[in-house]
């Protein structure tokens, strides 16, 4: 039986997490449906739309996405430093862009007075709005929402558009989040659908690579793009918030692994991304094993072994799962 979500999720582990939604129906969310003919190509976009326009209600950010023909996938970020700072009207206000609340926080945005009851009561639901603008299961949920009700009232038809329960996996060092994200940005690309990363619609990686060609300082956090949690540079002391990488290695990075991916052997790696993985200490064997079947790889969680040692025994796992797989690909 699964666990439930609450016992998955441990931001003093880590802040990163990859998430995956697939379809319920035979119907596709996007491409042309082969057995009907009929194209849903269209719906890429309503989704990369509302995906990328949460964060701006959320602590929350999108460090990689790839929308497939019947599953999506996003890396997200949770930055709770950022929900804790925000003031009590600015909680209510991001949430009434999602809902109408209730009598109380409307009260309390037209500036009208509440008794000390109301506002203890106001206050206690605060809190909760607070805790849920972090929260990965509301996220995936007001997204996947708003896209079922879309694709029910173009289909005519209602029921479940979404699998019930979305797969989650904690990423818990910069190795895993690394591989991670590259598996999601080159999923077009194992499924054929894109000859190179940059010509990947409706992915993360597309979206970065056109707008480092652009930019006049393609590694700088304010040039990058700014929809997506950005790359910071390698590890140094103050370091801001972000991805703990060059914006250009991680292209370089990705490039390469396509093109070991197209053509199914290694072939000669460059030396940048030598480079990179060495400083993640990954093999380049086992970089392109986990780029290829990262969900195969890992169950919960993903990361070096005394990471996971650490997430499980805050999270009361009586034995850390996927221990082996771990200690495999990132011993």
């Amino acid at each position: 039986m699964p666990k439930p979500r609450k016992h998955q999720i441990s931001l003093d582990a880590t802040p990163y997490y990859h998430c995956v939604s697939r379809c319920v129906r035979r119907a596709f969310l996007c491409g042309t449906d082969k057995s009907t003919g009929e194209c849903y190509e269209h719906r890429r976009g309503w989704l990369e739309d509302k995906l990328l326009a949460l964060p701006q209600t959320f602590a929350i950010e999108i460090a990689a996405y790839a929308i497939m023909s019947n599953h999506y996938h996003v890396v997200l970020y949770i930055d709770k430093q950022q929900a804790d700072q925000w003031s009590d009207i600015e909680v209510v206000e991001r949430w009434h862009s999602l809902f109408k609340g209730n009598l109380f926080s409307q009260k309390f945005l037209k500036g009208e007075a509440l008794d000390s009851s109301q506002r203890a009561r106001l206050q206690m639901i605060i809190e909760e709005w607070r805790a849920r603008l972090c929260d990965i299961s509301w996220f995936m949920r007001i997204l996947n929402e708003a896209i079922a009700r879309e694709a029910n009232r173009e289909d005519k038809c209602t029921g479940r558009f979404w699998e019930g329960r979305f797969k989650s996996q904690a990423l818990l060092d910069e190795a895993a989040l690394a591989a991670c994200m590259a598996y999601v940005d080159l999923n077009p690309v194992r499924a054929q659908m894109a000859d190179t990363p940059e010509q990947s619609e409706h992915t993360s990686i597309k979206k970065r690579a056109e707008k480092a060609k652009r930019a006049t300082r393609a590694n700088h956090p304010n040039q990058q793009v700014k929809e997506l949690h950005p790359f910071v540079g390698n590890p140094r002391e103050n370091l801001p918030k972000g991805i703990q990488m060059r914006l250009t290695d991680y292209l370089e990075l990705v490039d390469w692994t396509g093109r070991v991916l197209r053509d199914d052997k290694c072939g000669a790696i460059s030396r940048n991304a030598e480079d990179i993985l060495t400083r993640l200490g990954v093999d380049d064997t086992q970089w392109v094993e986990m780029t290829s079947n990262f969900e195969q790889c890992f169950s919960t969680f993903a990361g070096n072994e005394q990471c996971l040692r650490s997430a499980c025994e805050t999270l009361s796992y009586q034995r850390p799962p996927g221990l082996s797989r771990c200690r495999a690909a990132f011993g």
